[in-house]
């Protein structure tokens, strides 16, 4: 369906290109520099993923070939509004962990499609609830598991998705970092 078209994920996350992968699209892996753009505080927090996920696209380290398609995301972890991103040590860790037990958080991946000739940003937004997490549960994720290259501390495909997390609504990929469908349907809109 692509075929005329090359394709670059612009992410070192294995996850995404494991995702990528289950497309059945033809793609290389060419990370980008890992910086974050600071964005103005009264951007909406739905806004910031796709704001993050551009500025990735807009910084890419070279010029694109024609007839190739650069993607890039950047995947938040919401709780109350406020950022969960990767934590730095095991008490971040663990305090976040803390804080998602027994609640609702939102994650959102914003996404941006880029040619030569024009860019394309998108998102997508799931729900998660988490179940009332036991100290010695977070602490048995934490040593095991080392979350430190996680939004929010957590991987929904790992242990404590699976003992913890009591419903999802939205898209399970999205949470792991790519919303594989929402892609789909978006390049088919953008390429097509």
């Amino acid at each position: 369906m692509f075929e005329e078209y090359t394709f670059t994920l612009a992410s070192a996350s294995p996850r995404r290109r494991e995702l990528l992968k289950g497309l059945d699209i033809d793609f290389t892996v060419e990370p980008g520099k890992d910086e974050r753009e600071a964005f103005s505080p009264e951007l909406p927090h739905t806004e910031i993923p796709a704001f993050l996920a551009r500025h990735k696209s807009e910084t890419f380290h070279r010029e694109l070939a024609p007839k190739e398609v650069l993607i890039t995301a950047d995947t938040l972890v919401f709780l109350d509004e406020k950022i969960l991103g990767k934590p730095h040590d095991e008490d971040e860790a663990a305090a976040m962990l803390r804080a998602l037990s027994g609640r609702t958080h939102v994650v959102i991946t914003g996404m941006a499609l880029r040619t030569r000739e024009k860019v394309h940003t998108f998102s997508d937004t799931t729900e998660v609830d988490f179940k009332p997490l036991t100290e010695s549960e977070i602490q048995r994720y934490i040593k095991k598991y080392r979350p430190f290259d996680k939004a929010g501390a957590y991987g929904i495909q790992e242990w404590i998705g699976y003992i913890g997390i009591t419903a999802i609504r939205g898209s399970y990929f999205n949470v792991m970092g790519l919303p594989v469908q929402r892609l789909y349907t978006e390049l088919c809109g953008f390429l097509c």
